[in-house]
């Protein structure tokens, strides 16, 4: 392939994914808003367990990608059958995996946002989200599966539908379970419109219900109409093997455990903000979902660096790995610089059209554009781990990640969130991102992170 070749195969790949993300980004924007105008105790209450969630999502993501790194291994060596093999064992795995983190996130609901540092005012409200989400999670498993399977096979844009799909199902439920029945006045008419009125816990059962949907949708075209994936040309075993386990483990287990200590250290980061009050808790939580709006299409960029470098090494391609996980890299860092200009100048209007309350849009513009300065270097983290991950290496990125959380951001939010509150925690957020990145860079110009090839 020439390097023209090259480039548009992962902009082909990227762009779908990194739409759908910005998409998904916006969706997010609507739905936080809708939660924002019920005052800032409702976005307090999910803001308080918003990071446990991240860690039940992220370890039944890391899990599917101990399965589809190797579909994606297995099709790059044009063997389809074995492909298969794995899907029907990841399946079984999988779901039963979700369902045993969804029993756990129930039975502590109770007690988590007391853990958490939360207040009498949200800790009832938080408990029954965090119940209801968890209830979700097998849902949302398989969806992960779901689509990190669609991706392997090369097929980015089937995916970036159902999470546009997704998102949008969920800002219409939302619609009509968060809010109460209204009137409202168009074109000269009245007209009624119905609602459920149950503010935050309207918003988790529309997330899970929207979710369902999708999942659905990505289990029919993945094990009935795929090209490859198919499961009906063929017959095949779904009971897990050893062998499969194995190399899911040896992919997915350091990721697994870098996401629960990563997520532990985002917890924590809530604890350390909690005590800061209602506002900060509220102004914390838009900040992240806004800066989403930078650090998505990354996570775009990465799946399909993590589809062409998988592809690339099960074809015991060296060289084509390596130019795909530059060029992959330096657009990731290109679209989030750009993406880290445009936050910093909207940062007002987001957050007006997060929030009515303006102690809390003061905090989260305040908390933005410190953040925007780190884009360009959280870009080359996300995407190089993407880049890893195809490769199967996994196990040494996923230290880094937790010695850049643990070493840098926990000890430097503690100590200048005492003096500078939430400005402090941000500062820390931002440092840390910067150190991240250059680490990875490091890695991945250095480090012997093709090690399989070479073998």
């Amino acid at each position: 392939m020439t390097k023209a070749q090259q480039l548009r195969l992962v902009l082909q790949l990227s762009t779908p994914a990194i739409l759908a993300q910005l998409t998904t980004t916006m969706m997010q924007y609507i739905d936080a808003s809708m939660v924002g105008s019920q005052g800032a105790n409702a976005s307090a209450s999910i803001g308080l367990v918003e990071t446990t969630t991240w860690m039940m999502g992220s370890v039944c993501s890391c899990v599917a990608a101990g399965f589809y790194v190797q579909v994606a291994h297995l099709l790059g060596a044009n063997d389809a059958k074995e492909a298969r093999s794995v899907l029907r064992q990841a399946l079984a795995a999988v779901i039963s995996f979700g369902c045993l983190i969804g029993l756990v996130g129930f039975a502590i609901s109770p007690w988590l946002p007391i853990w958490l540092g939360g207040n009498e005012d949200i800790n009832a409200t938080a408990s029954t989200y965090f119940a209801i989400f968890s209830l979700g999670i097998p849902i949302f498993q398989t969806s992960m599966l779901g689509s990190g399977m669609l991706r392997s096979s090369g097929n980015m844009i089937l995916p970036s539908i159902m999470s546009v799909v997704m998102m949008t199902l969920d800002v219409i439920f939302n619609f009509f379970l968060i809010f109460p029945s209204r009137t409202i006045e168009l074109l000269g008419t009245e007209l009624y419109i119905p609602g459920a009125g149950l503010s935050v816990v309207g918003a988790a059962i529309g997330t899970v219900s929207a979710e369902c949907v999708v999942a659905g949708l990505l289990m029919y075209f993945l094990c009935f109409r795929s090209k490859e994936l198919r499961l009906t040309i063929d017959k095949g075993s779904f009971k897990p093997t050893w062998n499969y386990i194995k190399k899911a483990f040896h992919i997915g287990g350091p990721m697994t455990l870098q996401q629960i200590v990563m997520c532990s250290a985002y917890i924590v980061t809530t604890i350390i903000v909690a005590p800061l009050g209602t506002f900060a808790i509220a102004a914390h939580s838009f900040g992240i979902v806004i800066e989403s709006i930078c650090y998505m299409p990354g996570y775009g960029i990465a799946d399909a660096a993590t589809t062409l470098v998988g592809q690339s090494m099960g074809a015991g391609r060296k060289d084509l790995t390596r130019k795909f996980a530059y060029m992959s890299v330096g657009l990731g860092m290109s679209v989030m610089a750009i993406m880290g200009a445009v936050m910093y100048a909207g940062a007002p209007l987001f957050l007006s059209i997060m929030t009515p309350v303006e102690e809390v849009r003061q905090l989260g513009v305040m908390a933005l554009r410190i953040e925007a300065f780190a884009e360009p270097m959280f870009a080359a983290a996300i995407v190089c781990y993407g880049v890893f991950v195809g490769a199967s290496d996994t196990l040494i990125p996923s230290g880094m990640n937790l010695a850049s959380m643990w070493a840098v951001r926990i000890p430097l939010s503690a100590v200048l969130a005492l003096s500078l509150g939430l400005q402090g925690v941000w500062i820390a957020m931002c440092a840390e991102l910067c150190f991240r990145g250059v680490i990875f860079l490091c890695r991945l110009r250095w480090g012997n992170w093709m090690n399989k090839i070479e073998k």
